[in-house]
């Protein structure tokens, strides 16, 4: 790995400038204040550039442990950890940041370069803390009362689990998967039916800590091995009332208290293919580098097409995440943040198996970090959040009307 050592005022790529430009990395902005800031003490920062910098460093580094072993080395997520990709979504008053989207695409992105698994975990250390900052007050200080950083992991998948009523509260046994980054997770967030008095069933999510569960190690995968999405079993754990949420709130963006941050003010559609969408930027970025340093003769025309689709790919996450971060909320904006971001993740992959197959038999050997790059990129953009038929169907309801 072709890593730069002096640290810029944003996060720099990972790798120095080829003969032929790679995409450019957006400067950082600054996180957006909460209307609720002035009441609370000043947040302390996240995704500062020269910790997230240290943190795709080492991500960098043990990207083949990670690999070999379906799970982040304790180094990674402690440098995740520290450069506060945790807290960047957690309400300000809770301790976190109330951060901005711009400012988390770039820094997943950058980790990505090293490593698509740490960025992927990264990515929804963040996305997950957003969403427990939807839970009512006593839950919140529950997770981050102690003050100390607090990873959270989730599988919120369409529940197939019923929850069984209890005195004050839901009783869970199960199983739940995948739920990346278990193995590192202090909180988890859990999808369960709960039936109703009238014979309805409300989809809900439940706080649990992840102590309270087994992991299965069940994540044997083409790519994306070091995320460690294993499942998680309950037997009849208990869960207050106060530790869950319905579903619908968090669809329409209901924050749990008045004045919320913008970033507790957007409906799940708007932002989550964006967070699943960054990690295959930042991998794709990598693999372009790691290409482009051994590219062979006459592969001019490969390069510029593969470089051309992961800059495009770059422009469409840094509009999506402009919209996240902007003013208003319309059917149109959601439609065309889903839209972009499946878009670009499709252009990574696109410039992924070009630059692939322009690398000849070499590039399969075990061990060979285009290979490496390639299954994760491929493995990634399988989520169900980035399957471009959802975003056909958004955009063509928002402009169309069917």
């Amino acid at each position: 790995m072709r890593l730069t050592t002096p640290p810029a005022p944003a996060h720099p790529s990972l790798h120095p400038a080829p003969a032929h430009p790679s995409p450019h990395h957006a400067s950082a902005r600054p996180s957006p204040q909460p209307a609720s800031a002035s009441a609370h003490p000043s947040p302390p920062p996240t995704l500062a550039p020269e910790a997230v910098r240290r943190a795709a460093l080492a991500a960098a580094r043990d990207a083949e442990a990670a690999d070999r072993d379906r799970r982040l080395t304790p180094e990674v997520v402690a440098a995740l950890t520290a450069a506060g990709f945790d807290r960047h979504f957690v309400p300000v008053a809770d301790g976190g940041r109330a951060g901005s989207f711009a400012d988390l695409v770039e820094a997943v992105a950058l980790v990505g370069e090293g490593c698509a698994s740490a960025a992927w975990c990264a990515a929804l250390y963040a996305a997950h803390g957003r969403l427990a900052g939807y839970l009512p007050g006593p839950a919140r200080r529950e997770i981050w009362g102690g003050g100390g950083p607090v990873r959270i992991a989730a599988a919120v998948t369409p529940p197939a689990v019923e929850a069984v009523a209890t005195a004050g509260g839901w009783r869970l046994t199960g199983t739940w998967a995948p739920a990346s980054g278990i193995d590192s997770a202090d909180w988890v967030l859990l999808s369960a039916w709960a039936p109703q008095p009238d014979g309805t069933r409300d989809s809900r999510l439940f706080a649990v800590p992840a102590g309270e569960g087994t992991v299965l190690d069940t994540w044997h995968t083409l790519g994306m091995r070091g995320t460690g999405s294993h499942t998680l079993r309950l037997d009849g754990v208990d869960v207050p009332e106060h530790r869950t949420l319905s579903r619908e709130r968090l669809a329409a963006a209901e924050p749990a208290e008045p004045g919320a941050a913008r970033c507790h003010a957007l409906p799940y559609p708007f932002v989550a293919a964006l967070m699943f969408a960054a990690p295959v930027l930042g991998a794709a970025r990598g693999l372009l580098a790691d290409w482009t340093a051994t590219a062979p003769p006459g592969s001019a025309e490969v390069l510029t097409r593969a470089s051309a689709g992961i800059r495009a790919a770059g422009l469409l996450l840094d509009g999506a995440a402009g919209r996240a971060d902007g003013d208003g909320i319309t059917p149109l904006a959601v439609a065309e943040n889903v839209r972009d971001s499946i878009t670009a993740t499709e252009l990574c992959t696109e410039a992924a198996d070009r630059l692939f197959r322009a690398a000849g038999s070499r590039a399969h050997a075990t061990g060979d970090p285009l290979q490496r790059r390639w299954r994760d990129i491929r493995t990634a953009a399988t989520h169900a959040m980035l399957r471009f038929d959802l975003a056909a169907q958004a955009y063509g309801r928002a402009v169309l009307g069917s």
